[in-house]
């Protein structure tokens, strides 16, 4: 590290000027490829059309799934178009062609849309893979660079992604073709994510390990239910209160009606210490005597960082899930919400 750090301070410094670094001539090579695929980007725009739109409603109205196909740096791209369309509400994968032919072709059903890319649209092993796509039952979409290609003829759609030149010095490396490519796919699946309607939550569920999706978890995801919620019937005994509080480790009890299960109070163990600040003879009380009624409450759709910023709010370390005299349908902690990051 020590060598390459000396070897680039060495080279920068013998820039004097910021005229002799702008004409240096890694620096003129790099505007040239970045300028070359951004002209072949905007060369794309001229060809959406109805096909595209074509394209679009197929793919929002299909019941099956896009399956992506493509052979080298054009199955690289097909790989990040379809994770591009499975992280926005289209369920969507890869296909190897190499493996389709010897029997992953089974994954491909009817009402399926097979995503076909090929720059030049004479790729043997995708033209190989379209009679028995056609005979399955599944739509073909082609993207190629060549319209006239055997691929985009015998496709059911064809997005043009032709382009002028490549960025490749020597014209032969996938660079703007591919980069053209990939940008015509992302506009694809931006184009049907809005067609779904496609918003921030919906992209959060189905990115639940990231930082967003944490954004917008609900308390019903975090909240405990069933047998862990702390629970007793107002004519427990505070001997049976103190058990209930001490098992379930939340630091709460809450109080509900025998009969209905409906909430009615809830008790603390800082009811508790105050309680037994004032008198002695708590045990002989039963749990109607001694609960705060109308506790805190918060509805299990209500994002989690609401819940955590209602709780440092009002200083409390648990919210009962449900409504003030209503059923109750979890419990959530301070703890289930510490470190998610949720602001």
């Amino acid at each position: 590290m020590e060598d390459f750090n000396s070897r680039y301070n060495g080279a920068m410094s013998r820039l004097e000027s910021e005229d002799e670094f702008r004409s240096h001539p890694s620096i003129v090579e790099a505007r040239r490829v970045l300028e070359a695929e951004a002209a072949a980007i905007l060369g794309l725009i001229p060809h959406l059309d109805e096909t595209f739109i074509a394209v679009t409603e197929a793919f929002y109205n299909s019941s099956g799934r896009v399956v992506t196909v493509g052979i080298g740096k054009s199955g690289i791209i097909a790989r990040k178009i379809s994770a591009t369309l499975a992280s926005t509400g289209t369920p969507a994968f890869f296909l190897h062609p190499a493996d389709a032919i010897h029997g992953d072709l089974g994954m491909l059903v009817k009402g399926d849309i097979a995503l076909a890319i090929s720059n030049s649209g004479e790729t043997e092993e995708v033209l190989r893979l379209l009679p028995t796509i056609k005979r399955i039952g599944a739509s073909i979409v082609s993207i190629t660079g060549r319209p006239d290609s055997t691929l985009a003829r015998n496709s059911d759609f064809h997005l043009s992604a032709e382009i002028s030149a490549e960025a490749c010095p020597l014209g032969l490396a996938p660079t703007a073709s591919t980069t053209a490519t990939l940008a015509l796919g992302d506009a694809l699946a931006m184009a049907v994510a809005v067609r779904r309607g496609f918003k921030e939550e919906h992209f959060a569920s189905f990115h639940p390990g990231g930082k967003l999706g944490k954004r917008f978890l609900t308390v019903a995801d975090l909240m405990h239910k069933g047998d862990q919620i702390p629970l007793v019937p107002m004519t427990a005994p505070m001997r049976e209160v103190i058990y209930e509080m001490s098992r379930k480790g939340f630091g709460v009890t809450l109080v509900i009606d025998e009969t209905t299960r409906l909430l009615k109070g809830i008790i603390s163990d800082g009811d508790l210490r105050r309680m037994l600040e004032k008198e002695d003879a708590i045990l002989t009380h039963t749990a109607a005597e001694c609960m705060k009624r109308s506790p805190l409450t918060i509805a299990s759709d209500e994002l989690a960082s609401a819940a955590l910023q209602l709780m440092e709010e009002k200083k409390v370390t648990s919210l009962i899930v449900g409504q003030n005299e209503g059923a109750v349908e979890g419990i959530i902690h301070l703890h289930d919400l510490w470190g998610l990051q949720l602001f």
